[in-house]
């Protein structure tokens, strides 16, 4: 009895479509509900550092004199806990796959504040 179901998935499966995908070069659709990954809008970004306090694994780094915004995303588990806590709503979950990456690495993001732009304005003259 076990042969006779083997052999109807065998046969079905000769006839429909492989599950698999060769994932850099294709991509899948994004299923309902996926949690993606977090990005931050910098230029509404007033780096409070509440997102920072609230992340549960310590994946995001906020050195306001620097002006910087950084996320291990290797650390972050997504669970949307700076996302709901942010005062400006500058960051959102993208419900979209992260890029594969070979090594571990801090995605930063820097903000240009009003003296930067002075500063490398003088130096251009």
């Amino acid at each position: 009895m076990g042969s006779f179901k083997l052999g109807k998935m065998t046969l079905g499966s000769i006839f429909k479509k492989p599950e698999t995908i060769q994932y850099p070069a294709q991509t899948r659709f994004a299923p309902e509900g996926l949690k993606g990954h977090v990005v931050n809008d910098i230029d509404a970004c007033i780096l409070c550092g509440i997102c920072m306090k609230r992340c549960p694994t310590g994946a995001i780094t906020v050195d306001k004199p620097a002006g910087t915004w950084a996320i291990d995303r290797f650390r972050c588990v997504q669970c949307g806990s700076c996302v709901r806590e942010c005062p400006k709503a500058c960051l959102h979950m993208d419900p979209a796959y992260t890029p594969p990456a070979t090594k571990k690495s801090v995605d930063v993001v820097s903000k240009e504040t009003a003296t930067d732009g002075k500063i490398a304005a003088k130096e251009a003259e």
